[in-house]
């Protein structure tokens, strides 16, 4: 009998534990000017940022522009590789050319998955050049729970990160990279010749005080993810929300903790450099999926809109737009080529990756 109600005990605990775990909601408040952390809440657990990736592969894009490697007007190349990204895309036909200043644009706003692969080639050489780099860089900026696999954020077991460690990218971002912010401040896109204008997924924008970036991520692994910053009086507040169910939790989430941080001075608070790891969740992901990708899950979701199509939030710190989103008009500098009758359309093959530098085995560990 003992036996059975140890076995039963044990199966509420890690029941508990499962439920505890897939309710997590990682965030946390930083000054940009000051480093100092406003507030914090399971910041160092593993988490999947989803397009919150896209922020990484801007920032190598922009070291890449600060070296002299590239400059924005820089031909991006929608190679077959990128194409046959899934949504969300541009669905440029491979051999398609645009700007970098564009696929910045594009990638940030509309957040395509095609576009994000074919910036990631045209400045790594290869995807998995970039990707290298873009590890790289992580290291380098002290984001030691953070591991990328891919330029976009698409799912993959080994493309993670923690609430802290997005915070280290963005705030190096507005700090480092300053005449780039409009990338992420940006409202819509325009592709144009009579398509419809693509408006940014962070509804912070245009609708919360002083909100002026920075990006959102959704894959159903990772749950509602956002990060969001605001200025007011010369000061600049970033937060960063993981795992919300929800788009308009994410937004309100974000937007609260945004506020709340513009009445702190956060003069004892400690910085991101000196918070110390805690808690749980620190060498293994939350998977949101079962929970917010079942089938009732998907009937249940309310998209954030009434029956006229606004969006409708409950926060005393977002209103309704009033306007049109203010949009950049983005655009092809070419077109894909049109292969002849009976010719070999060379933008369908793809291109010849270097083979892998094999690792020994006691070393790939630490690598992965």
């Amino acid at each position: 009998m003992s036996r059975l109600l140890t076995i039963w005990m044990m199966a509420v605990m890690f029941a508990g534990a499962g439920i505890a775990s897939a309710s997590a909601t990682p965030s946390i408040t930083v000054d940009v000017g000051s480093g100092k952390v406003l507030s914090h809440e399971d910041a160092f657990a593993r988490w999947y940022p989803a397009s919150l990736t896209k922020l990484m592969t801007a920032y190598v894009a922009f070291r890449a522009l600060a070296s002299g490697q590239v400059t924005l007007d820089s031909p991006v190349r929608m190679t077959l590789n990128a194409s046959k990204e899934p949504p969300s895309k541009m669905g440029y036909k491979p051999g398609s050319v645009m700007t970098l200043d564009t696929a910045l644009n594009i990638m940030l706003v509309k957040s395509a998955n095609d576009v994000a692969v074919a910036v990631g080639e045209a400045i790594g050489g290869t995807e998995a050049g970039f990707v290298q780099r873009m590890n790289a860089e992580a290291q380098r900026l002290g984001m030691f729970g953070s591991h990328f696999a891919n330029p976009n954020g698409l799912h993959d077991p080994d493309n993670y990160s923690t609430a802290r460690d997005l915070a280290v990218l963005a705030t190096q971002i507005r700090r480092e990279f300053p005449q780039y912010a409009h990338y992420f401040a940006t409202e819509a896109i325009d592709p144009g010749k009579g398509k419809k204008i693509q408006a940014n997924y962070n509804i912070l924008l245009g609708r919360f005080d002083g909100a002026d970036g920075m990006k959102t991520g959704f894959v159903c692994a990772s749950g509602f993810n956002l990060i969001g910053s605001a200025t007011r009086n010369g000061r600049t507040i970033v937060a960063v929300v993981l795992g919300e169910s929800r788009q308009e939790t994410r937004a309100a989430k974000a937007a609260q903790l945004i506020a709340d941080g513009f009445r702190m001075n956060g003069a004892s608070a400690p910085t991101l450099a000196t918070l110390r790891p805690y808690g749980a969740n620190l060498a293994q992901a939350t998977n949101m999926r079962a929970a917010l990708c079942n089938q009732q899950a998907l009937a249940d979701r309310w998209d954030g809109r009434d029956v006229e199509g606004k969006l409708k939030i409950n926060s005393p710190y977002i209103t309704a737009m009033t306007r049109e989103p203010r949009a950049v008009q983005v655009g092809l500098v070419a077109a894909a080529p049109v292969a002849k009758p009976g010719a070999i359309d060379i933008t369908q093959v793809p291109v010849p990756l270097p083979r892998p530098n094999r690792l020994p085995a006691s070393t790939q560990a630490a690598v992965n």
